[in-house]
């Protein structure tokens, strides 16, 4: 049951106190004895909060000089493009890397002094230096994405422009954590006027170059002369300057519902747990721009660092994620040239919808674990046209069939939504009802249930021999996935799949929460039957787990 005050305004006692917050990240220090207040990457970087002795100035401090070992490790001596997002924390612990970075002697390209950046804006200018210059490049973004606003995040760009790898993200946890245990003994580190002034950090136009070219992957043109009337609320977020300049240079119709940057997002709409938090996909956050749709064509949102997407139409709300993504990849298959053997990607607990779309237009679709890093190989090689995950994030080629990002990209996809309206006529919404008339309807949703580090472990660690069942809901099993089928990587859980539908079961990287992901093509009692079966195979590995102590 959602939280009673779930869809409505925040109340003035849920918005956090921001100067305590600021003050909790320069006056605490974590104890890297606990593993809670330990650095830790899981698929977006690290992230926690300062009040809770996990995200605090000790740990910007190790991670960035850990970032400058690996590329002296790994004679990576181009630029480093740095972003951060509007979430309080982001600021000063952007002013901490600036000073580890400046103190590495390490050259850093900046948005400006107090100016804030999106994460795909990041991954664009990596691409295009690394693409003319043989010293690469890489970066790094401040943010948590949607988390709440007590929350601060810092990941790790590497020098293919996306999300670091397990590897990569290893080697930096491990250093930054030796860092943390020696009292940052080691760590190089200018005051931040000193770092500021630095030759070494210079502005970069990373609006300008970006809204400039999105003629390369989108039709703006087509938007513009088809007069589509959009809304677009940032959510306080990075997104803002963005669509303030695409509305500027492209001379679409183009409103910003919302121009507000808060670092307590007291305009939020409270999320299905009664938190305040910027998720674009959630229909509890969206809910008062629904409300809005009667005074425009489309309305898009994005979240705070804009790597995620929300749409919202007149003939359908707010779409399901999966729904939007199953529309994207059906138009882009159809309205753009690409090579018949390139792939869609999609994570393995993304809606076979997605599948059954791509394979009428004859692609096939390369399924991976849960994270946007097992796309980023395709679509620089150009093997994958489309990489897209149930979470509201993707990114996909230029018309010339070129990488645009290699990180999730919520602008392109937001404004695809404006293309797929002014080309086709139709209503994404409604070309996904078309979609459930040929393919079936799906029936998908997603569980969240309390799990501890044992019992994360135990689903970690299952293997396909573990299954002892023949059958779920009622349905012969077809296969047993603990590897993804696309790239044969670990998926850190389990996936099962009938003929009519399937059940995913992985523990959270970050929270003490397993994820139980369900999909029917029958009926809603059916996705209810998979859900059910799915848990008492959890419930079944707890209660194993007691037996043995």
């Amino acid at each position: 049951m959602p939280h009673p005050l779930a869809g409505k305004p925040v109340p003035p006692t849920d918005l956090v106190d921001i100067p305590r917050l600021i003050s909790d990240y320069y006056l605490l220090h974590p104890d890297p004895t606990l593993p809670d207040q330990r650095i830790a990457f899981g698929t977006s970087g690290h992230r926690g909060s300062a009040q809770r002795y996990s995200f605090n100035e000790d740990h910007i401090a190790a991670m960035t000089q850990a970032v400058c070992d690996y590329r002296r490790e790994q004679g990576i001596t181009g630029p480093l493009f740095i972003g951060r997002d509007t979430h309080a924390l982001s600021l000063p612990a952007f002013r901490t890397a600036l000073e580890v970075l400046s103190a590495n002697e390490v050259e850093v390209r900046i948005a400006g002094k107090e100016e804030y950046t999106p994460t795909p804006l990041i991954s664009r200018p990596i691409l295009h230096y690394n693409a003319h210059h043989d010293n690469e490049a890489d970066g790094i973004v401040v943010t948590p994405s949607h988390n709440p606003p007590e929350d601060g995040g810092f990941k790790y760009n590497a020098t293919d422009g996306g999300p670091a790898d397990t590897h990569i993200t290893g080697w930096i946890e491990k250093r930054a954590n030796a860092y943390l245990e020696k009292g940052l003994q080691g760590v190089r580190r200018n005051g931040f006027e000193e770092a500021i002034k630095s030759q070494k950090i210079s502005v970069y136009d990373y609006v300008g170059e970006y809204v400039r070219r999105l003629g390369e992957i989108v039709d703006m043109e087509a938007i513009r002369s088809a007069g589509v009337r959009i809304g677009a609320d940032p959510l306080g977020g990075t997104a803002l300057p963005v669509y303030e300049m695409i509305r500027e240079y492209w001379g679409i119709d183009l409103t910003l519902i919302n121009q507000r940057i808060d670092p307590t997002f007291s305009f939020m709409r409270l999320d299905h747990d009664g938190k305040i938090r910027m998720d674009c996909s959630s229909p509890w956050v969206m809910k008062g721009l629904e409300e809005s749709i009667g005074d425009y064509d489309l309305i898009v949102a994005n979240d705070t660092d804009a790597d995620r997407h929300g749409i919202v139409t007149k003939a359908g709300g707010l779409m399901n994620p999966n729904h939007y993504l199953s529309v994207a990849v059906g138009y882009l298959c159809e309205y753009r040239s690409w090579e018949p053997e390139k792939q869609i990607g999609k994570t393995l607990v993304s809606s076979a919808m997605i599948d059954r779309v791509a394979e009428s237009f004859g692609r096939k679709v390369y399924e991976v674990p849960v994270g946007f890093k097992w796309f980023v190989p395709g679509l620089i090689s150009g093997e994958l046209a489309f990489g897209g995950e149930e979470s509201a994030g993707a990114s996909f080629l230029r018309y010339d069939g070129g990488a645009w990002s290699t990180d999730k990209d919520g602008l392109i996809m937001t404004l695809l939504a404006a293309e797929i309206l002014a080309v086709t006529g139709k209503d994404p919404a409604a070309i996904y009802r078309e979609y459930e008339e040929r393919f079936g309807r799906a029936y998908y949703s997603r569980i969240d249930a309390p799990a501890d580090r044992e019992l994360k472990a135990r689903l970690k660690a299952l293997r396909a021999e573990d299954v002892t069942l023949t059958e779920l809901a009622g349905e012969r099993i077809e296969a047993i996935y603990t590897n993804a089928p696309g790239n044969d990587a670990p998926i850190g859980g389990l996936k099962i799949v009938t003929k009519s539908g399937w059940v995913a079961m992985r523990p959270s990287g970050t929270e003490e929460i397993y994820k139980i992901y369900a999909e029917s093509f029958l009926s809603e009692e059916h996705l209810a039957k998979l859900q059910e079966e799915g848990q008492a195979m959890v419930r079944s590995l707890k209660d194993q787990d007691e037996g043995e102590e």
